[in-house]
């Protein structure tokens, strides 16, 4: 039996995200392995992993909004925006400042921003990612990005020590959104340096931490034969789709990736198809040239077993 599912990786510290694939490549035996957007390596938290046939699904993942729980530290920045950087830039913190006006602060940060992403990142300048331009010593213009802050609050007090300041907070976020450029944000909006010292995600999009499994706890699996009943069904990364369940007539049509007639329960623009079994077999979306048809984008029933 190969494995099919999603798992809910919550993954350690110190890993890139290639590691994690490579390492639940060996401990489900399976080449079929990818996951759905990269955390930086001193990040741990939620990382949704596809295995077999739910890798068709990655690419209705990569939209899915993020919640962060972290710490800024003003007083100093560093050349990677995080703790793991050499410090750029100090100046020690003098200000105190009031629940309120530091509240009044990340207000000013919800909704719509821009933001112009860290040089040790993976954004991509003239074909190459801008973190190898930064090991090389370049600096290039880097392309400013439209993003949404759903909402960001305050989790602690402030904290002063030496000639710093910290508070944690909690980000729910859209793709895209560099928490650490916020951090770096939120300091000069202070007027102080400042970078991200800790990071969390604690979900991603309807996957969320207190769900996440460690290696650890999926090596234990493995050894009682437990390994497989841990992946979720890969029909739940689409389920922010609308739902039509289709009658036996129609779900040999779509098992042979017809076009369809638009119907009642076709009529969105891209939906996920269910039997009447609750099998989920296909996302289907308008034809792009024939008026008053849908066709599949992705097809799911492959007629193999699972």
């Amino acid at each position: 039996m190969n494995p099919n599912g999603i798992l809910i990786l919550h993954k350690p510290r110190g890993m890139t995200s290639h590691d994690c694939v490579m390492k639940v490549r060996r401990l489900f035996q399976t080449k079929k392995v990818g996951h759905t957007g990269t955390l930086d390596p001193d990040v741990n938290g939620v990382l949704p992993i596809c295995i077999g046939k739910a890798t068709k699904v990655v690419e209705y993942m990569s939209g899915y909004s993020k919640e962060y729980e972290g710490e800024v530290t003003v007083g100093f920045s560093t050349t990677t925006e995080d703790k793991g950087g050499d410090v750029v830039n100090k100046k020690p913190v003098t200000d105190k400042w009031t629940e309120a006006e530091l509240d009044k602060v990340l207000n000013h940060f919800k909704g719509e921003i821009i933001q112009v992403p860290p040089m040790y990142s993976a954004v991509k300048v003239n074909g190459k990612k801008l973190y190898e331009y930064a090991r090389a010593g370049k600096e290039v213009e880097r392309p400013q990005r439209t993003v949404t802050i759903h909402s960001l609050d305050r989790l602690s007090d402030i904290t002063y020590k030496e000639d710093t300041a910290s508070f944690r907070f909690r980000v729910h976020c859209s793709k895209g959104t560099y928490v650490r450029t916020l951090a770096v944000d939120i300091g000069n909006k202070l007027g102080y340096p400042a970078h991200m010292s800790d990071l969390v995600r604690t979900s991603s999009g309807p996957y969320s931490l207190e769900n996440s499994i460690t290696f650890e706890q999926l090596e234990e699996f493995k050894e009682n034969g437990q390994l497989f009943a841990q992946l979720i069904p890969f029909e739940t990364a689409v389920n922010y789709l609308p739902k039509s369940i289709v009658d036996q007539v129609t779900e040999q049509q779509i098992k042979n990736g017809a076009v369809l007639p638009i119907k009642k329960g076709l009529e969105q623009i891209r939906f996920t198809v269910y039997n009447e079994k609750g099998e989920c077999l296909a996302v289907y979306k308008r034809h792009p040239t024939k008026e008053g048809f849908v066709k599949p984008e992705k097809m799911f029933w492959t007629g193999e077993p699972s």
